[in-house]
């Protein structure tokens, strides 16, 4: 499992199991318990890759990132790590 600290968001950490380069499951630490579970059920199965691609970026309430975002940021840090 890798598990990464989220900043900014109401999450405070993502929780990852990760295997041949795909998302085998994803949970967050807080947060909005709906949204979450939505966007964990969602990137199930999905590539890194395809994840960050789609979730990078996504903004919530003006924040300048999201739980979404921060899951791509924490899928990127994984990618570093093993890299």
């Amino acid at each position: 499992m890798y598990s990464y600290k989220t900043k900014g968001t109401c999450s405070k950490e993502i929780q990852l199991d990760l295997e041949d380069g795909k998302i085998v499951n994803c949970k967050f630490i807080g947060g909005c318990d709906g949204n979450t579970q939505g966007v964990s059920a969602l990137v199930k199965g999905m590539s890194i890759d395809e994840a960050i691609a789609r979730l990078k970026g996504i903004d919530c309430h003006g924040r300048g990132t999201s739980c979404p975002d921060q899951l791509a940021l924490a899928l990127e840090s994984y990618k570093e790590s093993v890299a």
